[in-house]
């Protein structure tokens, strides 16, 4: 597959997600004016954060009268998946510049990793090269009508019907990137776990049960993936 060819490839196997991006990004918009920021304070939060789940976490915080180091905190902890999105994408695209690679970081999202990663694991012959054109194809899609659809919800949310429930956008959205990821049962064991406990630990203040469940989850699915492992060796 030419560059070319796995740039347009990608840039069309993202293209379904614009149906989430554009709610998603809209509420945003409408939730980030409702919080107080003005248009520009939105664009800038959305332009140098670009990661959806966070910005709401820290926008939802602030409207609480959190603290300040509280929200930043779970925020980041939200956006430390992107690590894991990192290291789960090293062995494909670890080979680019140090310059590309850290714009990929920034372009990262959660729709652009799902397909990204998926089609590098059902496609092995891809080359190098392929795999980087294919990862910035999907971002070249979801990136315009993100920053797009977030100023049109700055602009003009308050006079979308509250009837439109834009909100539902959210959940949909990562049980649709997440689901077709779920391949072996530590993937669903962590799933199960971090799920549960996220609804057990919701009476904490300030969203930090959401931290304990992705904790919970991680600690779950390497005990799961360890068993998995002794008994094969076992039974080898």
């Amino acid at each position: 597959m030419t560059q070319a060819r796995a740039f347009w490839q990608g840039y069309r196997d993202c293209a379904p997600f614009t149906l989430i991006v554009v709610p998603y990004s809209l509420l945003f918009g409408v939730v980030a004016r409702d919080a107080g920021l003005d248009v520009l304070q939105t664009m800038s939060m959305s332009v140098l954060v670009i990661a959806g789940a966070s910005q709401f976490t820290a926008l939802a915080l602030l409207q609480d009268q959190a603290p300040v180091f509280i929200a930043l905190l779970t925020a980041l902890a939200v956006n430390l998946r992107m690590a894991m999105y990192s290291a789960a994408l090293v062995p494909h695209i670890g080979h680019a510049r140090l310059s590309i690679r850290a714009l990929m970081a920034y372009l990262m999202v959660d729709q652009a990793f799902a397909v990204a990663y998926r089609t590098y694991e059902d496609r092995p012959e891809m080359t190098p090269a392929s795999k980087v054109a294919y990862y910035f194809g999907c971002m070249m899609l979801i990136c315009p009508f993100w920053y797009g659809f977030t100023l049109v919800g700055a602009l003009v949310g308050q006079a979308i019907p509250a009837s439109f429930g834009l909100d539902f956008a959210v959940p949909i959205c990562f049980i649709a990137l997440t689901a077709p990821l779920l391949r072996s049962g530590p993937h669903i064991v962590t799933a199960l776990v971090a799920g549960v406990s996220a609804l057990a630990f919701a009476w904490v203040p300030w969203s930090l049960g959401l931290m304990v469940a992705a904790l919970l989850g991680i600690l779950a699915g390497g005990q799961a993936e360890l068993f998995v492992k002794r008994r094969a060796r076992a039974s080898a």
